[in-house]
């Protein structure tokens, strides 16, 4: 075990020792005696089995055999949940087959960033965590469920489903994603070309063409973004079966792979002997095991945002000071787009999940005593899954890397360090991923430029004002001031800057993602604009200094100066109504800082 790896991990243990008890003593009073369904009076458990089969019914009223709830984050607009209509049918059966039962508990919302990038509802996305955490709680309140089985896949759904699940952490729970859709164009290809129309290049047709090409079919877009890191984080926090992450919908194994999720479910319910409760699976070293994979990969810095109110929900206080910390002992063992070429299922080809576990873990860099769904033990989820006659068993996973340009050991990685970074100063405190970003680009100091949005800047760009060494502060975007969308659209633009040999970075209280790429960039920054942090005490031509390796962040203003300059006001109420953002006025009024997990209070 790594020292370092072990000294962080006390720390937080011990940081959260009172919010833990609080948190597992709530659990325990929620276990219970066998099925809680058994508690409910004959009206209640009649309405929860009504519109069951005969079969399903006698079963129910007997209470000795598990009833899994199916909480369902399917549509058919988004390529990663579409797979998602056919699972309950798939559960369903293979719950019957074991003796036991499954009913559809109830549905998530699932939005797609990809779709609204740039758009009013970008601004409602990181909400959508907290909706989906009360939607899947609303589901599993009816008190009907021995388990739970969760079927998401994207960038705020599964967050938004495990901090549901953790209020009935008494319940065992496991994660069945669809895939990735097979490879298109190539990533990088696709973004040559947003930059070619950025630029006047091409037009319109050639970039949708381009973009069509890249996201063409079901499943998962194939860059590391923050819902295939999901997925990872999935896999390393045992709540997956193993080997579940990457496999494509529609195949055999993914099948097989849905209904062994099922199986499994109902074996470590409370009636059985395996019993795993998902508050017992998710505990300190479960958080820190899925901090170091999301480093260690390169993962989307979404998730120094999510997984810190996945751990508040567990009882768990971590800090980017954690992130930071875990980053300088993880080495860089993945490079996926947009950390490389390759896309995910080239990483799932050359090893994936399994090979990034076990390199982690000879190398004493994760926690092998852990629970798993699978059972005790982190090495479990090394093993690679195979059909033999249309069943499930499990081999031994790659113990070498099938491709040396997207996996490597960890003792012999594409960099000693993870790339995510804490950034302090007197702006505040912030994130940077430099994974992608070169060494040359690591460390800017150039006057800053003040946007209050990103359409600002992109007129700016457009209008020949930009060409020059600079610093782009693009403020109010924080989770108070307009629910913290991710700021993508600006992308391009500083990109073409960089290229042409100007000194570049961003600065912003807004979000990024694991898309994030090659232009440096502090993010996330709290305290945010509107609640007067530093950030808006910034005056165009300010030198502003970036600098990734030491982590520092600041405004190069005399501190006399800088103490009595007064935070600038935001001027546009244009967050406040419109596609429903209206409705979600309240979230914004008490939501709590980016580090604290932007999550409402």
């Amino acid at each position: 075990m790594n020292p370092e790896l072990k000294s962080i991990t006390d720390r937080i243990t011990k940081r959260s020792l009172e919010t833990r008890a609080a948190y597992l003593a709530k659990i325990e009073q929620m276990r219970g005696q066998g099925p809680v369904r058994g508690a409910l009076s004959c009206s209640n458990l009649a309405h929860g089995f009504a519109a069951c089969g005969e079969q399903d019914k006698q079963a129910l009223k007997l209470t000795e055999s598990a009833n899994i709830g199916i909480i369902n984050a399917y549509n058919d607009m988004l390529s990663a949940h579409q797979p998602l209509e056919s699972y309950p049918a798939l559960i369903k059966q293979a719950a019957h087959d074991v003796g036991c039962t499954a009913q559809v508990a109830g549905g998530v919302p699932a939005m797609c960033d990809g779709v609204t990038q740039g758009t009013a509802g970008m601004e409602l996305s990181l909400f959508s965590r907290d909706i989906i955490a009360g939607a899947t709680a609303i589901a599993l309140s009816h008190n009907m469920f021995d388990g739970a089985l969760c079927l998401g896949v994207c960038d705020k759904i599964v967050p938004g489903l495990l901090i549901g699940a953790l209020s009935f952490g008494h319940l065992p729970v496991i994660f069945a994603p669809a895939g990735p859709m097979t490879s298109g164009l190539s990533n990088k290809e696709k973004a040559a070309v947003r930059q070619q129309f950025a630029e006047g290049k091409v037009g319109r047709d050639e970039l949708l063409e381009a973009e069509s090409a890249a996201y063409h079919g079901e499943g998962t877009c194939t860059f590391y973004g923050t819902a295939n890191s999901n997925q990872m984080l999935m896999e390393v926090m045992g709540i997956h079966i193993p080997g579940a992450a990457f496999e494509p919908p529609g195949t055999e194994m993914r099948d097989t792979l849905t209904r062994a999720a099922a199986e499994r479910l109902c074996k470590i319910t409370a009636l059985g002997n395996e019993y795993t409760p998902l508050a017992n699976i998710v505990d300190e070293k479960c958080i820190v095991n899925a901090i170091v994979a999301l480093l260690a990969t390169g993962g989307s810095t979404n998730h120094s945002i999510h997984w810190i109110a996945i751990a508040r929900a567990a009882g768990i206080i971590i800090d980017w000071q954690d992130f930071s910390e875990l980053s300088a002992i993880t080495p860089l063992v993945a490079r996926v787009y947009p950390n490389g070429s390759a896309d995910v299922n080239h990483f799932h080809a050359a090893g994936g999940t399994g090979y990034v576990i076990r390199t982690l873990l000879e190398n004493g860099l994760l926690h092998e005593d852990v629970q798993t769904n699978w059972g005790p033990g982190l090495s479990r989820y090394s093993q690679e899954p195979q059909l033999n006659q249309g069943r499930l068993h499990y081999v031994p996973g790659v113990s070498e890397s099938a491709d040396q340009e997207v996996l490597r050991p960890a003792d012999a990685p594409f960099s000693t360090e993870g790339g995510l970074s804490l950034l302090q100063g007197n702006l505040g405190r912030s994130v940077i991923k430099v994974s992608a970003v070169a060494p040359e680009h690591r460390f800017v100091e150039a006057p800053a430029r003040v946007f209050d949005d990103q359409a600002e800047l992109a007129r700016a760009f457009e209008a020949g004002e930009l060409e020059q060494d600079m610093i782009a502060v693009v403020r109010f975007q924080g989770p108070a001031a307009n629910g913290m969308p991710e700021l993508h659209k600006m992308t391009p633009y500083l990109g073409i800057l960089q290229d042409r040999g100007f000194k570049v970075a961003l600065v912003t209280d807004g979000r990024m993602s694991g898309a994030s790429g090659k232009v440096p960039a502090a993010i996330h920054l709290t305290p945010e604009a509107l609640v007067g942090g530093g950030i808006a005490k910034i005056c165009n031509g300010d030198l502003l200094r970036l600098d990734a390796v030491k982590g520092e962040l600041q405004c190069l203003v005399a501190e006399s100066e800088w103490q009595h300059r007064e935070a600038a006001t935001r001027t546009s109420e244009e967050s406040e109504s419109g596609t429903g953002r209206e409705l979600f006025a309240h979230m914004r009024r008490a939501v709590s800082d980016a580090e604290s997990g932007a999550g409402v209070v």
